[in-house]
C-alpha cells in the first residue's frame, strides 16, 4: 500500500476535473525528456480511456529515443505547427501542466495557455511552483512527475484506467528522471509502483533498451570525442566539466537527445561529486548547461546561482546567453565558488 502524498482535498478537486472536462490539451516543459514525453503521453492515455478528447502540444523537438511510445506520433510541436495547436488550446476546457512548474519553461506557449480560460491542472515535482493553476499538485520530494501522476490515479481510485500502454509511459518517465533508479530513488514507494505497473504487462527490460539502447553510431563517437578530448577534471574539488560547440555537434551529426545522459559519466569517476555539461545551441545563441551530482550537493542551487536555472538537488540545468568558452569560465568560477561544498568531509 502506498504512502499517501495527495491530500484528501487534492483528490477531490482532480476527480471534479477530470469529472466535469471534455476536450483537454496536456503541455509540458521546453525540450521534453523522458519524464516529460511519458508523463504526458501516460495522462492522455488515461483521460481517453474515460471518454474524454486528450491532445498532447510540446514547446519543440523531442529525442528520437522517446519516439517509440504509443501516441508519440500524434504529439504536436508548437514551434512547427502553432496555428494548429493554438486551435486545440482555443477548444480546450481543462489544460494540464506536466513537469513543470512556471509559463517560462514552455517558451511561446506559455502565452498561450495563459490566455485560455481552460481550468488548468499542474502536477509537477519542480520547487517553488508559480499559482497559475486552478489545482495545483506540487511535490519536490517525489522523483519524477511520472511517479507523481500515478499517485494522483491512485489517489482518486482509478488505477483500473491504467492500461499497458500508460504503464509503459509512466515506467519510462520515472526511469529517465532516475537515471534508471541510480539516484533519487530510495522511497521504497517507487518499487511498489513498478511491480503495479509490471502487473499491467510492461516488459521493464525491453523499455530499458529502447530508451538507452536505441542511439546511433555518431552518438558514441561524439561520446568518445567528448570523453577524450574535452573533458576536463578537477580532482581537487571532486568535479569536471565539458563543453561543446555548435560545430562540433555538427561533425557528428548531432540529433536531439544525441547529447543525453554524457553528463552522468564523469561521476563514474572515483571519487567525484559534480559534473557540468555545456552544450552550445546549434540554432540558437544559447549554451544549455547540465550538473549531476552525488550525495548532498546541491546542482539546484548552483543552477540558480550561475546557470539561470534549477531543478533537483542531484540533478539540475541551466543556459547562459553568452559564448561557449565564456560559458565555460562561469562554470569554473561556480566550481570554485563552491569548493568547500564539494570538498567537505561527507563526500563517499
Amino acid at each position: 500500500m502506498l504512502k499517501q502524498k495527495i491530500t484528501p482535498t487534492e483528490a477531490v478537486e482532480v476527480r471534479e476535473v477530470f469529472k466535469s472536462c471534455k476536450n483537454v490539451v496536456i503541455c509540458t516543459h521546453t525540450s521534453p525528456d523522458g519524464d516529460a514525453i511519458g508523463s504526458s503521453l501516460a495522462l492522455a492515455e488515461f483521460l481517453k480511456r474515460k471518454g474524454k478528447s486528450a491532445t498532447v502540444i510540446v514547446p519543440n523537438y523531442f529525442p528520437d529515443f522517446l519516439k517509440w511510445m504509443n501516441g508519440a506520433d500524434s504529439i504536436m510541436l508548437y514551434d512547427r505547427q502553432r496555428g494548429l495547436a493554438n486551435s486545440f488550446i482555443g477548444m480546450a476546457d481543462l489544460i494540464c501542466c506536466l513537469d513543470f512548474n512556471s509559463l517560462g519553461r514552455i517558451d511561446e506557449l506559455g502565452e498561450a495557455v495563459a490566455h485560455s480560460r481552460a481550468k488548468k491542472l499542474m502536477v509537477d515535482h519542480h520547487l517553488s511552483p508559480d499559482r497559475f493553476c486552478d489545482v495545483t499538485i506540487s511535490r519536490p520530494e517525489v522523483s519524477s512527475t511520472c511517479e507523481l501522476l500515478y499517485r494522483v490515479f491512485d489517489a482518486i481510485g482509478a488505477t483500473q484506467h491504467v492500461n499497458l500502454h500508460c504503464a509503459e509511459d509512466l515506467y519510462a518517465g520515472m526511469c529517465t528522471d532516475t537515471g534508471g533508479f541510480t539516484y533519487n530513488s530510495n522511497d521504497p514507494d517507487i518499487f511498489l509502483i513498478i511491480s503495479e505497473l509490471m502487473r499491467k504487462g510492461i516488459d521493464k527490460d525491453l523499455i530499458y533498451r529502447k530508451i538507452y539502447n536505441n542511439y546511433t553510431v555518431d552518438r558514441y563517437r561524439l561520446m568518445g570525442y567528448i570523453l577524450y578530448e574535452k573533458l576536463e577534471v578537477f580532482p581537487d574539488t571532486h568535479s569536471s566539466v565539458f563543453h561543446i560547440t555548435k560545430e562540433e555537434l555538427k561533425k557528428f551529426h548531432y540529433l536531439k537527445g544525441d547529447a543525453e545522459g554524457i553528463v552522468n559519466m564523469p561521476l563514474c569517476i572515483k571519487g567525484q561529486k559534480l559534473s557540468i555539461s555545456l552544450r552550445e545551441d546549434t540554432d540558437k545563441p544559447i549554451v544549455w548547461v547540465s550538473l549531476r551530482s552525488v550525495d548532498d550537493f546541491p546542482c539546484n542551487r548552483m543552477a540558480e546561482e550561475f546557470f539561470n536555472g534549477g531543478g533537483h538537488l542531484n540533478a539540475a540545468g541551466g543556459k547562459l546567453l553568452c559564448s561557449v568558452d565564456e560559458a565555460l569560465e562561469i562554470a569554473k568560477r561556480a566550481i570554485e565558488a563552491y569548493r568547500d561544498k564539494l570538498c567537505d568531509a561527507q563526500l563517499q
